[in-house]
């Protein structure tokens, strides 16, 4: 999927994205070594770095704050010790992806949507990623050339709309995703298309001709879920990115995760979702944590939750305040939380 050969770089040309993604940073010591944090080695968790390794790109590194131990973006990727305890409620499968897999990398839970695991493979791994403990060896759509997928989207004409995630999705080769997308055409009740991805965000080079060619020529509506949790993950290249994004056609949208630590403040969440608006992209979906294991010491309680959506109505117009939902597995889609709500958000 991504050449192993190093790839020429001619001088004053753009670096091509596979390269920036073979030079992440993945050693957590060398990490806090190049944000001057080097005394955090000490919290550092060497059984959660071996399960779910540590992944970042340098351009996502260089958005952090050297010598802040507090860095929002540095929490959300570095491997720490709190990731070691072990909390009731907390497991493998938090939003039951299991019980939805219906093979070929296809997971259907909601009515009219199949999602389809495209690859396991992402530019940087995020340490509450509800997917840390999927079994990807088992699963991805891109396994057999995505017959057996295309053949379960075509075989039900209740899907009207396929979901690219992962891992993430555009971390595959734009022939790999063209030829999804060919064998998709011909599936006569799909009407639309949606990609779930960080990589706009963490590695914005990876939006180039190529993609943007793809997209182009896809010939149904295409949202681009993207995913950032604060407002220091935009800058002037992942702005320039998502300017291409709705210029090959993309309608553009983020869905950010509640974390204690990185935005559980109104101010951090306002400017989240000022300064994705800003670069074209609408807030859509505010989670509270999916209680995968090792993710416990990012939880937001209910309470503080609903507090800080209110206050976000409050300061923010209406199209930039996100609705506030949880996952919950075998409900009907993701279920708003407020109190006494039992209807599900669609």
């Amino acid at each position: 999927m991504i050449p192993a050969a190093p790839i020429p770089v001619q001088p004053d040309t753009p670096r091509r994205w596979q390269a920036l993604w073979r030079e992440a940073v993945r050693d957590p010591r060398e990490l806090l070594a190049l944000l001057g944090l080097d005394a955090l080695a000490e919290g550092l968790s060497e059984a959660a770095a071996r399960q779910f390794p540590l992944r970042v790109p340098r351009g996502f590194v260089a958005r952090m704050r050297p010598g802040d131990p507090h860095d929002p973006l540095l929490r959300q990727v570095l491997p720490v010790l709190d990731e070691e305890r072990v909390v009731p409620g907390f497991g493998p499968d938090a939003v039951g992806d299991t019980a939805a897999r219906r093979g070929g990398g296809v997971i259907h839970k909601y009515n009219g949507r199949a999602l389809l695991i495209a690859t396991g493979s992402c530019a940087v791994n995020c340490r509450y990623c509800f997917r840390r403990h999927y079994p990807y060896a088992e699963d991805t759509a891109a396994a057999a050339g995505w017959r057996e997928a295309v053949a379960r989207v075509a075989a039900d004409p209740s899907i009207h709309e396929v979901i690219l995630s992962g891992g993430d999705p555009l971390s595959l080769a734009d022939h790999k995703l063209a030829e999804l997308t060919d064998a998709l055409r011909a599936v006569p009740h799909l009407r639309r298309l949606r990609v779930h991805t960080r990589l706009p965000v963490v590695l914005p080079e990876r939006v180039d001709e190529g993609l943007l060619a793809w997209l182009g020529d896809l010939p149904w509506p295409v949202a681009v879920v993207v995913h950032a949790n604060h407002a220091h993950e935009f800058d002037a290249a992942v702005d320039a990115a998502m300017a291409r994004l709705r210029g090959a056609g993309a309608t553009l949208l983020n869905q950010a995760v509640l974390l204690r630590g990185v935005n559980d403040s109104v101010d951090a969440l306002a400017d989240l979702f000022e300064r994705g608006h800003a670069a074209g992209v609408l807030p859509y979906y505010l989670h509270q944590l999916d209680r995968v294991a090792g993710a416990a010491h990012f939880e937001v309680d209910d309470a503080n939750a609903l507090a800080l959506h209110a206050a976000l109505a409050a300061r923010l117009p209406g199209y930039l305040v996100p609705k506030l939902v949880r996952e919950i597995a075998g409900q009907p889609g993701k279920t708003p939380l407020a109190q006494g709500a039992t209807a599900a958000a669609r």
